[in-house]
């Protein structure tokens, strides 16, 4: 048997590197410093005796000898964690998971993923961004996210999308305004209060000033925030009507300080993905995937 003179250190850097497209975004990724990047790669390519990326001032690109070898650089990586898995040792991954989540996520399952993560991956490490959906497929696309449990719409369709279900929205008032609108309010009725909704980019939004244009019906009655936790106070405190995720608010509807009303409209459920790269992402990353379809179901 051959003496390697080759690590799954030196392998890994290799592959954050392309990935992330620089060698500071690679370090910061693998919890190390950029010096310690370089001198992994450095080794690789001593060892391999080839050149296997061409650094310039702003980019890193792969050679063609880099191009040969990167797949066959992702399929060891692979091959360790398999080796790992089948011995049952998850313990033995150390790794970081850089996950991007919705506020809606944040706000109901995710600290249920959180832990049946732990009960898999018990050193693995979580980095977590919690921020729009726009901003989260954005940080998938250029490389600084492993995995997205994010909604709909996406920019780009190269990437695996999980299907993790879908979000209904309902409307809900407090006990005063519940008396004060009725069960069954006409919608124009209610675009006579402040409707409270989340952000303007968001689907239901857009929808929301588009039925309300239809109908004639008073958009500036409507407030957005940005922040879906930020809503239900508001509602709850009778600033107005609000239009939200059901799920955001069970605990509040299950208390009684919160009433569902059976508007005549509602805009399409919110559809959820874990979405990541499988042609570069780790076998953990993909598992963290199907997890996420367990915790994302309602119990």
């Amino acid at each position: 048997m051959i003496k390697s003179q080759i690590t799954f250190k030196q392998l890994e850097a290799f592959a954050f590197v392309v990935d992330t497209g620089t060698f500071r975004a690679a370090a910061k990724a693998l919890g190390t410093t950029q010096p310690n990047i370089s001198a992994r790669i450095n080794a690789l390519e001593g060892a391999l005796n080839v050149t296997l990326l061409i650094r310039d001032a702003v980019s890193v690109r792969l050679t063609s000898d880099g191009e040969k070898l990167l797949q066959k650089t992702r399929e060891v990586l692979w091959a360790g964690e398999a080796l790992i898995e089948e011995a049952g040792r998850q313990e033995l991954i150390e790794e970081t998971l850089r996950l991007g989540v919705t506020e809606l996520v944040a706000c109901t399952w995710l600290q249920r993923f959180l832990r049946l993560m732990r009960d898999t991956y018990p050193k693995l490490r979580i980095q977590l961004e919690v921020d729009v959906s726009t901003q989260i497929d954005r940080r998938l696309m250029e490389g600084q996210l492993d995995l997205a449990l994010q909604s709909e719409p996406f920019k780009s369709k190269s990437f695996a999308s999980e299907p993790l279900g879908q979000e209904h929205y309902c409307w809900v008032a407090n006990s005063k305004l519940i008396q004060q609108v009725g069960a069954k309010p006409a919608l124009a009725t209610l675009f006579d209060l402040t409707v409270l909704t989340h952000a303007k980019h968001t689907q239901a939004c857009a929808a929301l000033h588009e039925m309300a244009q239809t109908h004639g019906l008073r958009n500036d009655q409507i407030v957005h925030s940005s922040a879906l936790s930020a809503c239900v106070p508001m509602v709850l405190e009778g600033m107005g009507v609000a239009l939200l995720p059901e799920r955001l608010l069970v605990a509040e509807i299950a208390a009684g300080e919160l009433h569902k009303i059976a508007a005549d409209w509602l805009p399409e459920p919110l559809s959820f993905f874990a979405r990541y790269a499988p042609a570069r992402s780790a076998r953990y990353v993909e598992k963290a995937a199907q997890i996420a379809k367990v915790a994302a179901q309602d119990i």
